[in-house]
């Protein structure tokens, strides 16, 4: 059981990693849509981590998140969040500056709602067109695996549950308006001038305590009714 705990961990991480990926590549694409390259010509138009990773974001706090109740370490755990290296853009290269500047923040987490409903139909093809496939995503989803059933069948199901929760997750903790989030960028373009100014001062410790302690709580109340409505549509479906 911990042996399969473990690689359910590793396909979490692994997946995190990839959303990740492809949230930061989908702001450098949309960017580069709208006018600005310099996303692209800094190769971020790409899936590939290796442009995108943040070292403490993407690899060693998701890490001690997923890992940690391994050894014991439990401080973190509950909540998935993690963040990539921070796509570069000059909205002066825009068009339309406010209207572009929101378009290419909202392309990140609609990338990650992208990723939830591209799962989510998955699991219902398995659902309705493979041989106990009924079975086998409803027990997954309570955490439990169905004897003798196809394990390449189990792996993806598997997979398309850790890929609803990871980027329904991310989906909400990059709407949180605290900077430097996406949600933060959508709320400055809004703000008049003089409380922009006191926006952007905002010292990064706020940022951080406001991302772990409300960022968290948030997610926790999030993710509960999301996961019901999934599983209703998944049970149901």
């Amino acid at each position: 059981m911990q042996s399969a705990q473990f690689a359910i961990a590793v396909f979490e991480f692994v997946l995190l990693i990839f959303s990740l990926s492809f949230h930061e590549c989908s702001h450098a694409w949309m960017a580069s849509r709208l006018g600005d390259q310099t996303a692209r010509l800094q190769g971020r138009v790409t899936l590939n981590p290796i442009n995108h990773i943040d070292v403490v974001g993407t690899l060693i706090l998701p890490a001690i998140i997923i890992f940690g109740p391994f050894i014991g370490f439990t401080m973190f755990s509950g909540v998935l969040i993690g963040w990539a290296k921070p796509t570069p853009v000059i909205t002066r290269n825009f068009t339309k500056i406010r209207r572009d500047d929101n378009l290419t923040t909202l392309a990140g987490p609609v990338s990650n709602l992208i990723l939830a409903v591209a799962a989510i139909l998955i699991l219902l093809f398995i659902n309705h067109f493979i041989p106990n496939g009924r079975q086998i995503v409803i027990l997954t989803m309570r955490g439990l695996l169905l004897p003798g059933a196809n394990s390449s069948v189990q792996a993806v199901v598997l997979l398309g549950i850790a890929a609803v929760q990871i980027n329904l997750a991310l989906l909400v903790f990059n709407l949180l308006p605290i900077p430097p989030l996406d949600g933060s960028r959508l709320l400055r373009n809004v703000l008049p001038y003089n409380a922009v100014q006191s926006y952007d001062r905002i010292p990064v410790w706020v940022s951080w305590l406001l991302m772990f302690v409300i960022g968290g709580i948030i997610i926790r109340m999030f993710l509960g009714p999301a996961d019901a409505l999934v599983g209703a549509i998944l049970t149901k479906g």
